[in-house]
């Protein structure tokens, strides 16, 4: 695979990294894709909406009239579910709406949005250098190599500094590569990644 330019922190090309074809030259599957977002998605719901059944509503559970001769409709509760202020049937319970895709499947779908992003030129390859660790200095770097829009920077450990400085970005979101997912990929119109990154990506996901 051919190799891409590795920017400085001036905006200039200080060298170039081969890409391995593995993770950077998959077949894009939009189908597993799909899936893997869907995932993502519903495993970040927080599924806490409630309501009460017929045992936890207020209310007696006396029977309110005889069964027969009032000439009214039998009723045994108050808190039945046909009557005002009764409980709910079959509502919704906090749930969680995680799950787990097969590792293998998700895996491919993490290669081909890699791939993607390397197909369409929006993948760049940077070597962070920090005179001083403010936010400004990191919108300069990053505009240097002209990231722009919604932009996700990958680091590799031990950079938490950059983590914080950069929640202060709009449209910007800092991830470890080991934290690097599909969702986050296709949210992006750039994808920023440091050398060590780089590195810790193919070598976790090839």
């Amino acid at each position: 695979m051919d190799a891409i330019p590795v920017y400085g922190s001036t905006g200039q090309k200080v060298d170039s990294v081969e890409l391995n074809e593995v993770v950077f030259a998959a077949s894009v599957d939009e189908r597993l894709v799909h899936r893997a977002v869907v995932m993502q998605r519903a495993s970040s719901r927080q599924g806490n909406a409630s309501t009460k059944g017929r045992g936890e509503v207020r209310g007696s559970g006396k029977k309110p009239w005889k069964q027969k001769h009032t000439g009214r409709a039998r009723a045994g509760s108050a808190r039945s579910p046909i009557w005002r202020h009764g409980g709910t049937v079959f509502g919704p319970k906090p749930r969680s709406y995680a799950y787990q895709l097969p590792k293998k499947v998700y895996r491919a779908a993490l290669r081909a949005g890699l791939s993607d992003k390397v197909s369409a030129g929006d993948l760049i390859v940077v070597d962070l250098s920090f005179p001083e660790l403010k936010t400004k200095e990191l919108v300069r770097q990053l505009s240097r190599v002209e990231a722009v829009g919604k932009v996700v920077l990958v680091i590799e450990e031990g950079l938490e500094d950059i983590i914080r400085i950069g929640k202060n970005v709009k449209l910007l979101k800092v991830v470890h590569a080991k934290d690097l997912n599909v969702y986050d990929i296709l949210w992006c119109d750039k994808l920023v990644v440091s050398r060590g990154a780089l590195q810790q990506i193919q070598e976790v996901w090839v």
